[in-house]
């Protein structure tokens, strides 16, 4: 069986892998398969002892990846995916489940537990099928199965499992081994599918794909099984019901006697059939808000009325994907003298005055305008005016272009002039000594970002930075701030950079277990601000902050009163200079700034210098699989620095380049993404 009798079928619909594992990706794409990466954001903690077999909590887990995606994007991403395909692999032994090692005891113990022992490798297999129909409501099909593997550990010294653990190979993989590089040399044998036992089934994937498209002439199973899951404001339910007489027997599982693949097929010693669910929801509803899925089965008959909704097998083609751009410009063509909704018209014209907003900002948070208010709330315009040296005319306008945005609240009062408050926004992030104060990043904004971006026209025809023209600067060192002659225009860099990372350290230093480290280096940690967050979080971390000559000497304007002694810092060029030794690397808003050149000569420094079983912990913006977002990221792209922003997936690959086992990736709270790996 080879995928290319369905890649013609695939053509022009948008497939996406709802994980952002590096082997999953290399074994699809190698069979030629055309599709996006979007990480699911499904947190995997579903309890183990309400599932009677292993498969069933694999296939359980793959299937919530999956449907989460797939009802993630048509709001996050704006466009709904014609197939979704969701896995998840474990490793299970005498009954117990093996995940991804927690530590390298946890991985000993894994390791241990299958030394000398034949285990089962499971994938579970989501694949969702997407029908958007003209109201706006979405169809899923869901089909599911699992493949099992079986694989013999030889009979191992406890040397020999030590050196494997301190490689850093076992900490993101199930079992705690990767068979597909050093973990191959504890294997006496395998029987069954081998891409199964490296994180996914191929073969049976492709079977299926095959039946999906290929074999729908088939009578159903005599037991055969449809879940609809229907959804309401309160909760989700899920009704197990008969399937109809027109459902193909390839897509039917019998719930008392879990099918089981021929072994002559070559498929392996163990796979499952597969169960297809169709799902229906409407788009305004529960999941808008990013609802997880609960499901409650109940069985009940099917009548002939229900039937009539299920879907032929004729239907389970996926429908031809719908492009954005080319269906907005048919409907225009075909409704052209239809007046525009309020809603569109009100998106563009936001659009249109999104710098008037931002300026107002700028200008309110330059004038004191809010420090102002929060040590006498209640002013009028007139004594704001008077307090902060400006006209009565442009105060007013000024105050009430910030109510309008959230940032004030106006008062009505009996006989006076209506008064002003900050609202919670502003309190929290424009006060000048606010805790997560982002005034300072605001006036860097104002001063350095602003006038760039005036001159955008220039830098997206020339595709260059407008710096030398604006400032005078040549456009070779991405920091020309810091190395500024003048101190003002290295303090108002440093203050910013030191304000946005005050507000974003706390998710980042907390979106992993760190304790395994002692030590670590913080690259480019200009002020200190993460690493005063990192030895808050973790009291057994000391952390070396290595940062230019002009960085450094600097450093001690931004010291917290009640500095931890574990925080010190060392002047040098991460580009030329040798790098600190420790047992973490944090590199914190690096990567996406530099060249592509210059990103590779870094991240070989920090493998050189690493030794197995380092850690290396990567903060950054990441781009959605698909390009679509978030905001930020591609606007700030929009400064034509030499580097450029990547999505999670395209760290993952960049980082195992240079020896490092594939990442774990966190969506903190903050605006950064988080991901954390171990140099093999």
């Amino acid at each position: 069986m080879v995928l290319n009798p369905v890649i013609s079928k695939l053509a022009g619909k948008l497939v996406v892998l709802a994980s952002a594992s590096p082997r999953r990706l290399e074994i699809l794409s190698n069979a030629g398969l055309r599709f996006e990466v979007v990480p699911s954001w499904f947190k995997e903690t579903l309890d183990k002892g309400l599932f009677k077999a292993p498969h069933e909590y694999a296939v359980e887990t793959a299937k919530q990846k999956a449907l989460e995606v797939a009802r993630r994007m048509p709001f996050k991403h704006l466009k709904t995916p014609d197939m979704v395909i969701g896995a998840d692999t474990i490793v299970t032994v005498e009954g117990m489940i093996l995940e991804k090692p927690a530590d390298k005891d946890d991985a000993y113990r894994m390791l241990s537990s299958l030394n000398g022992k034949e285990h089962s490798v499971v994938t579970g297999v989501a694949i969702v099928l997407c029908h958007e129909k003209d109201n706006e409501e979405v169809d899923y099909q869901l089909i599911e199965f699992y493949e099992e593997t079986k694989v013999k550990f030889a009979d191992l010294s406890d040397n020999m499992l030590w050196e494997y653990i301190n490689s850093g190979e076992p900490m993101d993989k199930a079992g705690g081994y990767g068979i597909q590089a050093l973990g191959g040399m504890l294997v006496e044998y395998v029987y069954g599918d081998f891409l199964n036992v490296v994180g996914f089934p191929l073969n049976h994937f492709c079977k299926q794909l095959d039946q999906i498209y290929n074999r729908c002439a088939s009578s159903p199973g005599p037991e055969s099984t449809t879940l609809w899951l229907s959804h309401d404001d309160a909760h989700t339910s899920s009704v197990l019901t008969r399937a109809p007489g027109n459902l193909p027997a390839q897509f039917t599982h019998s719930p008392d006697s879990p099918t089981k693949r021929n072994p002559a097929s070559g498929s392996g010693p163990n796979s499952s059939a597969n169960k297809l669910h169709e799902v229906e929801r409407n788009t305004g509803e529960n999941e808008a808000a990013g609802c997880s899925l609960l499901l409650v089965n109940s069985l009940s008959k099917h009548s002939e009325d229900t039937q009539a909704n299920v879907r032929d097998c004729k239907n389970a083609t996926l429908p031809p994907m719908t492009r954005r751009g080319r269906g907005i410009e048919l409907n225009v063509t075909r409704q052209e003298a239809i007046e525009p909704k309020k809603e569109e018209l009100q998106q563009i014209v936001d659009l249109i005055d999104g710098f008037k907003a931002s300026k107002a900002l700028f200008t309110a948070s330059e004038m004191c305008v809010f420090d102002v208010l929060q040590s006498r709330p209640g002013l009028d315009a007139v004594q704001v005016a008077l307090e902060i040296k400006a006209s009565v005319k442009g105060t007013e306008c000024l105050l009430e272009a910030c109510v309008s945005l959230g940032l004030l609240k106006s008062k009505e009062r009996t006989s006076q002039k209506p008064g002003f408050e900050n609202t919670r926004l502003a309190a929290r992030f424009l006060l000048t000594d606010a805790p997560h104060s982002l005034r300072a990043y605001i006036r860097y904004c104002n001063d350095a970002v602003w006038p760039l971006f005036s001159h955008l026209e220039s830098a997206v025809s020339e595709g260059a930075r407008q710096r030398e023209k604006l400032f005078g600067k040549t456009s070779k060192d991405t920091f020309q701030d810091t190395s500024s002659n003048s101190q003002e225009v290295k303090l108002r860099f440093l203050d910013a950079m030191h304000s946005i990372a005050e507000v974003t350290g706390q998710a980042v230093v907390t979106a992993f277990d760190l304790s395994r480290f002692k030590t670590a280096c913080d690259l480019g940690g200009c002020t200190g601000a993460i690493a005063y967050e990192f030895t808050k979080v973790h009291p057994g971390l000391s952390v070396t902050v290595f940062d230019l000559p002009t960085v450094v000497e600097l450093s001690d304007r931004f010291r917290p009163l009640h500095a931890d002694n574990r925080v010190s810092f060392l002047a040098g060029d991460f580009f030329k200079d040798k790098l600190p030794k420790a047992d973490l690397y944090v590199l914190t808003r690096i990567l996406h700034d530099w060249s592509d050149e210059k990103v590779h000569i870094l991240l070989s420094k920090v493998a050189d210098v690493c030794t197995p079983g380092c850690g290396l912990l990567l903060c950054e913006i990441f781009l959605d699989e698909d390009r679509g977002g978030p905001r930020c990221c591609l606007l700030h792209a929009l400064n034509m620095s030499e580097g450029r922003p990547r999505s999670a997936a395209e760290y993952s690959v960049l980082l195992e380049s240079h020896g490092f086992t594939a990442p774990h990736v966190t969506h903190t709270d903050s605006i950064l993404g988080a991901m954390l790996c171990i140099k093999a």
